[in-house]
């Protein structure tokens, strides 16, 4: 992963997922051969190879017959819903190791600052930390070819690191204290990709754990998550599921599994050639009575929401943040010869009310997409907004619930829009405040490794000391800065610093210490 990665999640309650913009995605991959997608000669659907023949035999000029064939099966797939969508085989790679939960390398995370490649954080027990690569290091030379100095990008960087399982790759390093180059060899392994990315005490009986999508280990992560909590103390959890844009349904399931009883429905999916089926609860769960909340936002989608909806349906959990996403197809991953595949929407999934809460479409995907943005201020709980009848459904309890536009929480806390300035949204945005927490990380990370209450103690440091460090590395650079610094400012920075040193745990532990939803959510399980 790279440094840029880590600043744009610095913002999360202000820059929705990529994923939101290409497509949520909820289903399964099937492994199929082109022929059944093939047309008779008869068919109406003959049409398109035909009119690609022709262009290809008859038009004024070259034109690459693969790539123009691409772009006709993207755009007959767009025009079906928002969510089909064709994936070239350039790209599927990737997508399928986000979703499957690891890819093979060598288990860093890095950054490029100043033209030189720095090792911000190691996978533990991978391939790099096992060789004796260490954070703070800088890589020089990668085999054979000089990597420092050079306006070398994360791409190319990630294409020489990564490699076949088994496979060996030579760095150089430099590393503060020594004074020749480290040569190091480290034997490519598989690398996991963490789909909860943070769980911890957030008091002494309050447990939380953040997921941030639904892959292939996603409840085997919180299996581990939960029980560590629980071994803690915790009595009481808080599933923040806030920018979560789905991924596997089975994932979803087994997790709503964990927390009803035996026998409650949980989902249900239903298509034009598809026969109704229902998933259920089957067995006890480790979290069946205590207290739940579950966070939710505009960028929570698809099985995020099946998470969501079923456990206010069934009136397990309350709900707290903003109205979800809205986005209740099911696709199916198909994929071709040639290595490319589709996602095609096969089915609808419902609520155990019966509700759908799949947004309408019909206006083009830009608008459907574009729809949380520009979302009002009014209250999203509001039901005199919901005039339909047919919208209206309740929930195990008989408390009335609506369909049609997303998962309604219990407990709406409006977005917070005034702790950070544009300015200071400036900063993050061209990488300002990134490089600031790496300097400073880099600089005392002796002294905050070695902190006896770590993450946790950091985050009692004195705010003036953060702002002082800040306000001179920004004269140092000559960044001009004339706004004042709120509080929550300081904090996110505490945050962004604490990324660099304790990964995601130690960012997302101090980022919730000013987070209004995490605030809400407590609130409702002290009761």
């Amino acid at each position: 992963m790279s440094l840029n990665n880590s600043r744009r999640s610095a913002f999360l309650p202000f820059f929705y997922a990529a994923a939101l913009l290409v497509g949520v995605f909820i289903g399964t991959r099937l492994n199929i051969s082109d022929q059944r997608f093939s047309f008779s000669p008869s068919s109406k659907g003959d049409k398109i190879s035909r009119l690609i023949q022709i262009i290809d035999r008859e038009y004024v000029d070259e034109i690459n017959v693969d790539s123009l064939s691409e772009a006709a099966i993207a755009t007959l797939l767009s025009e079906l819903d928002p969510h089909s969508a064709y994936i070239p085989a350039a790209d599927l790679s990737s997508i399928n190791e986000d979703m499957e939960g690891n890819f093979e390398g060598v288990g860093i995370e890095f950054g490029i600052l100043s033209d030189t490649i720095h090792v911000l954080a190691i996978i533990s027990g991978g391939p790099a930390e096992k060789a004796g690569v260490q954070p703070g290091d800088r890589i020089v030379r990668i085999e054979e070819e000089m990597v420092a100095g050079k306006k070398i990008k994360n791409e190319e960087v990630i294409k020489k690191l990564r490699g076949p399982k088994g496979s060996e790759v030579q760095v150089y390093i430099s590393r503060k204290g020594q004074k020749d180059l480290l040569p190091i060899k480290i034997k490519r392994d598989k690398i996991p990709l963490f789909s909860v990315d943070a769980f911890f005490m957030l008091d002494a009986t309050t447990g939380y754990i953040k997921i941030s999508r639904f892959s292939a280990t996603t409840f085997e992560e919180y299996e581990k998550a939960l029980n560590t909590l629980k071994e803690s103390g915790a009595q009481k959890l808080m599933l923040d599921l806030r920018g979560n844009p789905g991924g596997y349904l089975e994932q979803a399931v087994k997790i709503c599994d964990d927390f009803l009883p035996k026998g409650e429905m949980i989902v249900y999916t239903e298509g034009k050639n598809r026969k109704k089926e229902s998933r259920y609860a089957t067995s006890k769960g480790r979290w069946e009575k205590q207290p739940l909340v579950v966070l939710i936002d505009e960028t929570s989608a698809s099985a995020s929401e099946i998470v969501a909806g079923a456990l206010q349906d069934q009136d397990r959990a309350t709900l707290v943040g903003r109205r979800s996403f809205g986005k209740g197809l099911v696709q199916e991953q198909m994929e071709f010869k040639d290595g490319s595949a589709m996602r095609l929407t096969v089915a609808r999934y419902y609520m155990p009310s019966g509700r759908s809460i799949q947004r309408p479409y019909s206006n083009g995907n830009k608008e459907y997409y574009m729809e949380i943005y520009h979302r009002d201020e009014t209250s999203e709980t509001d039901t005199t907004k919901v005039a339909d009848d047919t919208l209206k459904y309740y929930t195990k309890n008989k408390r009335v619930i609506y369909g049609g536009g997303g998962v309604r929480p219990d407990v709406e806390v409006k977005r917070d829009t005034g702790s950070f300035s544009l300015a200071f949204i400036k900063l993050n945005n061209n990488g300002t405040l990134g490089n600031f927490a790496f300097d400073f990380a880099d600089k005392n990370r002796n002294r905050l490794k070695n902190l006896p209450g770590g993450f946790k103690q950091f985050a009692q440091t004195p705010n003036n000391e953060i702002l002082k460090a800040f306000l001179n590395y920004l004269n140092i650079s000559g960044t001009s800065y004339t706004n004042s610094i709120s509080p929550a400012e300081i904090t996110r920075i505490k945050a962004v610093i604490a990324r660099n040193i304790w990964g995601n745990e130690g960012y997302y532990f101090i980022s919730v210490q000013d987070d209004k939803d995490v605030k809400v959510a407590k609130e409702v399980l002290d009761r």
